[in-house]
C-alpha cells in the first residue's frame, strides 16, 4: 500500500550536506559550452549565408555581428571553444585510466579553465 505521508517526510541530505566539487562544476562547464558553442556556429552560419544573398543583407548582418554584442558572442564562443577542448583531452586522460585520483583530477580542472582564458586572450589577441 503507497505511503500517505509523502510530504512530512525530509528533503535528501544531499541537498544540504554535499558542497558542489571541482570536479562537477567543471563536468557540468564541459556540457553548457559544448551547447553554447551552437550560438556562436549559428552567427557564423547566418553571417555566410548573408555573404552569399546579397550586399545589402549582409551588410545588415555584418553590422550585428561586429557590433559589441556581436563581439561578446564571438569571444565567449573562443572561449567555450577552448575550455570544451581542454575539458575534452582531460577526459581522454581520464579514459586512458589516469589522473583519477582527487588531487590530480581538481588539477587538471583548474588547468583547463586558467588554460581556456589564457588561450582566448592570446587568440583575441593574435586576431
Amino acid at each position: 500500500m503507497a505511503d500517505v505521508n509523502r510530504g512530512d517526510r525530509p528533503l535528501s541530505p544531499h541537498l544540504t550536506v554535499y558542497r558542489p566539487q571541482l570536479t562537477s562544476m567543471t563536468s557540468i562547464l564541459t556540457r553548457i559550452t559544448g551547447n553554447a558553442l551552437l550560438v556562436g556556429a549559428l552567427l557564423v552560419v547566418w553571417w555566410l549565408l548573408a555573404a552569399a544573398t546579397s550586399a545589402e543583407y549582409f551588410a545588415t548582418v555584418d553590422g550585428i555581428v561586429t557590433s559589441w554584442f556581436g563581439d561578446l558572442v564571438m569571444t565567449l564562443s573562443v572561449l567555450g571553444l577552448w575550455y570544451h577542448a581542454l575539458a575534452g583531452l582531460r577526459h581522454l586522460i581520464w579514459d586512458q585510466g589516469y589522473g583519477l585520483d582527487v588531487e590530480t583530477a581538481e588539477k587538471m580542472g583548474i588547468a583547463c579553465i586558467a588554460g581556456s582564458v589564457i588561450l582566448t586572450f592570446i587568440t583575441v589577441i593574435a586576431v
